[in-house]
């Protein structure tokens, strides 16, 4: 048929159509979501199955890394600096303990309880730390937590005061696996509940809140002045992270079986905030690589000096800290002459 012949409308709408530009095959592709969690899955599996020795050192890891997580949402994310966020954990840790002690034994009913206890506590404070900021709610947070370890001190009946919570056992997950001696039940629940958490974090984050809260981090002056709820956002995000320090605290107190009141100490908020910078603060995976940095790190140094342990730690934090992962990353690709 003739070109000049063809329906009109036919022929205005291929003018009106735009062009498709090609596709850049340099932009940058945004990664699925379910990547990272899997090759968490797959590299904690592997993790048990060449090391079977030390499921324990590796649960902790797991452990450790839900706690980081959780700090990188409060500080990487919303860029509130916090040295108290320990008492979310220990908190979660006690819950869990005592709910199997008194009420119930079942795991996942613990780790229920222990996510519920640990965004109760962060429902609550936060309500009144997220009306300052900077230095004011840095302090503000270690005063919480010293109330918490105090009132966890206080109450011997129920928490067993400076002795810990002890003489509890957890019942068989799913009713099917018995925590074992050996830790492979716990070591493989510990990663499940990481990964699925893991992922729940990443859509969070990534969702237009999580944006938002980014915003909220770069400019709180400016989100406010657009018509951002800044302390509501901040207030659902710090009550999220509380849910997930909480689940640590949990997890932690089902697999060890005891709670001490180091799990509320100002030492393991400040050793979280070290794994945190070792790791890369906002991106989450770095909050996973950071705490098993730290954890392998501490492991192996106190295997070899237990006294002086704190030396090796405080000299690679000076390393991170002078010579950033970015820079270093860098100059190792230079020197491999990937980059000219």
């Amino acid at each position: 048929m003739n070109p000049t012949m063809q329906n009109p409308v036919q022929a205005g709408a291929a003018v009106a159509a735009p062009a498709q530009p090609p596709a850049d095959p340099a932009a940058p592709r945004c990664a699925p979501p379910w990547r990272a969690p899997l090759l968490l899955l797959v590299a904690g599996l592997a993790a048990c199955a060449l090391f079977p020795d030390q499921l324990g050192l590796i649960t902790r890891i797991f452990i450790t890394g839900l706690f980081v997580l959780s700090l990188d949402l409060v500080v990487g994310v919303a860029g509130l600096a916090t040295l108290g966020h320990a008492a979310l954990f220990g908190l979660g840790a006690y819950a869990a303990g005592i709910f199997a002690l008194h009420a119930h034994a079942d795991p996942l009913l613990g780790l229920a309880v222990g996510m519920a206890a640990g965004a109760l506590l962060a429902l609550l404070s936060g309500a009144f730390l997220l009306r300052y900021e900077g230095f004011t709610f840095l302090m503000l947070t270690v005063a919480i937590s010293q109330i918490v370890l105090n009132l966890v001190q206080k109450a011997r009946h129920w928490t067993g005061g400076d002795d810990g919570l002890s003489g509890f056992t957890m019942a068989p997950l799913l009713g099917r696996f018995t925590f074992d001696l050996e830790g492979k039940v716990a070591a493989v629940y510990a990663l499940v509940v990481l990964v699925l958490l893991f992922y729940v974090a990443q859509r969070f984050v990534q969702s237009p809140f999580g944006l938002a809260v980014r915003g909220i981090h770069e400019n709180r002056a400016r989100m406010a002045a657009l018509g951002t709820p800044v302390f509501r956002r901040l207030w659902l995000l710090y009550t999220v992270a509380g849910a997930l320090a909480g689940a640590a605290g949990a997890l932690s107190a089902q697999t060890n079986a005891v709670v001490g009141t180091d799990s509320l100490s100002f030492a393991l908020s400040a050793e979280a905030l070290v794994m945190l910078v070792l790791g890369g603060a906002g991106q989450l995976t770095g909050a996973l690589v950071g705490a098993t940095v730290f954890t392998l790190l501490h492991h192996t140094a106190a295997s070899i000096n237990p006294y002086h342990w704190l030396f090796v730690v405080g000299g690679l934090l000076m390393l991170v800290v002078l010579v950033p992962p970015a820079k270093a990353w860098g100059w190792l690709r230079r020197l491999a002459g990937g980059v000219r």
